[in-house]
């Protein structure tokens, strides 16, 4: 495991604040930073009881833990799981995370916290990194190889953040190097297009200098391989939309070039990957994740996904009908398909068995950390007599849609609080096929050769046995819509649903108008499904995030997108 508490974590505190915080705010970063340059220069001469700019970088536990402070800030466990909110997966009641919910009903202003802090976590980033490559080689004791592979995964992560802020933003400043407080003052939005450009460019230079995952000791698990900069470009081109046959020749290389690119497989349980803690470390499914170890590194969203009578404090976060519904038959029929056998009146069962790997529903089987069992009651009236009240009637701290998280419950969680060290995936082989899929349909080359590489393995992982389901769809069948659902339900609280509406530009559609709950409401209004949020998302406008107010008024140079 490589993100963890060691010495490296524990080396001169001060100095590490100083030099690679990322979370700091960038002016005041750059500020810091120049006050103590200018204070070295004066002297000339480095103290000889605690590290300064002159010496930080040739202590080889100092380049460690600024590594590791970077890999720590590649992303957050929050905007994996409230991302989902963004999008017609989930729904948040509480404003957490900076306004989640004002983003997905579209009532916002451009002052929202949200886009503040989103600008300052990856410049801060970007800034981490600048400052580690330009200052890594004033060590003199750590082999060659070692600082260019150090450096390969930094540029990696530079790569990574500078692609969120395209993906929010469009255009934004390019910052390929550390710059001064008054550059920060003055830079402008670099086009789009050149960012991109800038940020594949990376991704194949560092691919040639980053190990594969077969070429990493156990200790090292979870560094950037060969294979994440290659899924993430093929990700990147993938949401471009016009450079199909790209995204295929970069999956392709990772889907047939094994030896040289690393050895990734579907791991053989889907729920496992989500709740086992070998599965989920140790996967060749798992490309990149966020690494955390338990009892030292751990994130604790769970306690607001839980059912509460499994003990959970409240619920922050709840899935939608509108993905309960996506989940198809075990024939391989949407619920609406004339024949797919579905009833409403017991709507979970025969269903896609990722669906109880996913979600709690009314009358669910939970299963405890101490393996003992019970049933979660959430629909009004269905507990029994002396089981206390049902899940959605309990003072508006249960599940406002009537349903709970599943995926990524830990039974080792630490209590209290529901402290979990599992890993959380960022990309994992399984999305690689799925890629490769879309890509391949985008192009009309899907047949039934691709499907039974991609599609069907993935199906047959989460438990489908039906002839039916795992067989290429006929002549007729809308294999856009099957490709696009497949990943929905493969991917489901995995953060990335709202790219894809943005990216296919069906957000203007799925993201206005009202996203319901169980069928526990007015039977005369939308047939007795929960209104449980009008949402409205302005296609002239929301596709891209507008400028912080307040980076504006420290750069004059930054301009505003169209509609802010």
């Amino acid at each position: 495991m490589f993100i963890k508490r060691n010495k490296a974590h524990k080396v001169m505190h001060k100095v590490q604040d100083i030099f690679i915080l990322p979370r700091l705010n960038y002016p005041n970063m750059l500020v810091a930073l120049l006050l103590l340059v200018t204070a070295c220069k004066k002297l000339d001469l480095a103290p000889s009881d605690r590290y300064t700019e002159l010496t930080f970088w040739q202590s080889n536990d100092n380049v460690n833990s600024a590594l590791n402070n970077i890999y720590s800030g590649l992303y957050t466990s929050d905007r994996i799981f409230y991302n989902e909110a963004l999008s017609d997966n989930a729904f948040t009641k509480l404003g957490v995370s900076s306004g989640v919910d004002a983003l997905s009903s579209g009532n916002f202003t451009i002052s929202l916290p949200r886009f503040q802090n989103d600008w300052a976590y990856y410049y801060s980033g970007i800034k981490s990194c600048n400052i580690f490559l330009e200052n890594i080689d004033k060590n003199g004791t750590l082999g060659e190889t070692v600082k260019d592979r150090m450096k390969a995964e930094v540029r990696f992560v530079r790569a990574w953040h500078h692609y969120n802020l395209v993906k929010w933003w469009g255009d934004v400043p390019l910052l390929q190097k550390d710059i001064t407080p008054n550059e920060a003052k003055s830079v402008s939005r670099t086009p789009r297009a050149e960012v991109l450009q800038f940020i594949l460019n990376e991704l194949d230079a560092v691919a040639i200098l980053l190990p594969t995952n077969m070429q990493i000791n156990k200790a090292d698990l979870g560094r950037i391989t060969r294979g994440a900069a290659l899924a993430l470009k093929a990700r990147i081109l993938l949401y471009e939309g016009n450079r199909m046959a790209d995204v295929i020749t970069v999956c392709e290389q990772l889907m047939n070039d094994q030896a040289q690119n690393g050895t990734y497989a579907l791991a053989g349980s889907y729920t496992g990957l989500f709740s086992d803690k070998l599965v989920n470390k140790e996967s060749s499914e798992s490309v990149l994740s966020l690494q955390y170890v338990p009892q030292l590194r751990v994130w604790g969203d769970y306690i607001d996904f839980a059912p509460i009578s499994a003990g959970a404090r409240t619920n922050n976060l709840s899935p939608t009908q509108e993905l309960v519904n996506a989940y198809i038959m075990t024939n391989g029929k949407a619920i609406t398909d004339a024949g797919s056998g579905y009833d409403e009146n017991n709507p979970y069962n025969n269903r896609d068995p990722r669906l109880a790997a996913t979600i709690v529903y009314d009358q669910y089987s939970w299963t405890n950390p101490d393996n003992s069992k019970q049933t979660i009651y959430i629909k009004p009236g269905s507990a029994p007599a002396g089981q206390g009240a049902n899940e959605y009637s309990r003072a508006g701290q249960g599940t406002a849609t009537g349903y709970y998280w599943r995926k990524y419950w830990d039974p080792n969680y630490a209590a209290p609080g529901f402290s979990s060290g599992l890993n959380l995936h960022l990309i994992r082989y399984a999305e690689v096929l799925l890629m490769y899929a879309e890509a391949k349909n985008a192009l009309g080359q899907m047949t039934a050769g691709v499907w039974d590489k991609t599609i069907k393995p993935i199906r047959t992982r989460a438990g489908f046995t039906d002839a039916a389901a795992l067989s290429f769809p006929g002549t007729g069948s809308n294999l856009t819509e099957i490709i696009r659902n497949e990943r929905r339900i493969e991917l489901a609280m995995e953060g990335i649903r709202i790219d894809d509406l943005r990216r296919w530009k069906t957000a203007e559609n799925v993201m206005n108008g009202w996203v319901h709950g169980a069928k526990y409401g007015d039977p005369a209004t939308d047939n007795g499904y929960i209104q449980v949020q009008l949402r409205v998302f302005d296609k002239a406008r929301h596709y891209l995030w507008p400028v912080p107010p307040a980076e504006r008024a420290l750069n004059n140079n930054l301009s505003q997108n169209s509609g802010y």
